[in-house]
């Protein structure tokens, strides 16, 4: 009889080992489910928007303007351009762009920069860079140590008013008139290492001080936080509940959340963002966005041979199926948004 549950229990180890699948690793093979889509693209209730960075030329008879497959463009406007002296706003570019793509039955969607990713421009207003504010900004760095951009000081109380500031006189001037405004991604490369004034917390406060300043200055137009990933967690091994309150406090407060970079192979998008909103159900609009290299799978990426499959219709059934998001950006990304993008959408 011992013999007997002896075999027993072996036996229901090996089930269960079996069936035991990495938490990190939950979501792995959820693109193979979506392979089979094909152009044209099936009907759906997503909004999809052209980005053009900070391009805003690039919308000049643009394809999208004839399509009624694409709702308008995302642009993004620099912090440094939108306020050039303290306390003195030109919103003049965001009001040229708005009367051109109106004038074209199109719709603005705003994303408003206080980072950048590149080592020339810091993206905020010159008298930011002063004692008052702890110099305004910080340095990012890669993981493997280089300077790769800058990021405001979002978790120094000073800085964090100015640019509550902004959002404010931007709602005065833009709200109900855009379709919406999102802040950048959550994910910066700034560590208590590498700026002294840092800490996880206080820059997790920080998000959602500028998120509720948001709500306060959009009442009418969608609102949007980029939260893909979070300094001093990594999910799902180490869980501080940073990115997840990000996610409770937009819903608790009417802000809409989404993430950069749609990609549905990569375990550091599916546990973090990805994960975050397939699990959880939300009354605000979620949104995703498909940049730069996305369209081969990768980031900041060109395939300089052209050899690749169109991903297009794999990357839209993953976002209506298993993200069922609201929002869809796709970034003007040559030759992948003509020949991939429109080839799919017309």
């Amino acid at each position: 009889m011992k013999k007997v549950i002896l075999v027993i229990l072996i036996l229901c180890t090996f089930s269960v080992q079996a069936k035991w699948v990495k938490p990190s690793e939950k979501y792995i093979n959820e693109y193979k489910k979506h392979e089979d889509a094909g152009c044209p693209i099936e009907e759906n209730s997503i909004q999809h928007f052209v980005y053009f960075a900070r391009d805003s030329k690039g919308i000049i008879n643009h394809p999208l303007l004839k399509s009624d497959n694409f709702s308008g463009a995302q642009i993004m406007y620099p912090w440094a351009e939108l306020e050039p002296v303290e306390g003195e706003y030109d919103f003049s570019q965001i009001e040229s762009d708005l009367t051109y793509l109106q004038g074209h039955n199109k719709k603005l969607f705003i994303q408003l920069q206080d980072a950048t990713f590149t080592k020339t421009f810091k993206g905020v207003p010159s008298y930011l860079l002063t004692d008052r504010f702890a110099g305004g900004v910080a340095k990012q760095f890669s993981d493997n140590g280089e300077l790769e951009g800058w990021v405001a000081k979002r978790w120094n109380k000073n800085v964090r008013n100015k640019f509550s500031q902004l959002i404010i006189a931007l709602g005065e001037q833009f709200d109900g008139r855009v379709e919406g405004i999102n802040l950048q991604e959550s994910a910066i490369g700034v560590s208590a290492k590498t700026s002294p004034d840092f800490t996880n917390k206080t820059y997790v406060e920080a998000l959602k001080n500028n998120m509720t300043a948001l709500k306060h200055g959009f009442k009418n137009s969608v609102t949007i936080q980029y939260a893909n990933f979070m300094p001093g967690e990594w999910l799902p091994w180490e869980d501080e509940g940073y990115l997840k309150s990000i996610y409770e406090h937009g819903e608790s407060i009417g802000v809409g959340l989404g993430a950069p970079d749609l990609m549905p192979r990569r375990k550091g998008q599916l546990n973090h963002a990805l994960t975050m909103m397939h699990e959880n159900k939300y009354s605000v609009p979620l949104s995703i966005a498909v940049q730069d290299g996305n369209y081969i799978g990768k980031t900041n990426s060109m395939d300089v041979n052209n050899q690749r499959k169109n991903l297009v219709p794999s990357l839209t059934s993953f976002a209506t199926k298993f993200l069922k998001v609201n929002y869809m950006f796709w970034v003007n990304q040559e030759p992948y948004f003509e020949q991939d993008v429109m080839t799919c959408f017309e």
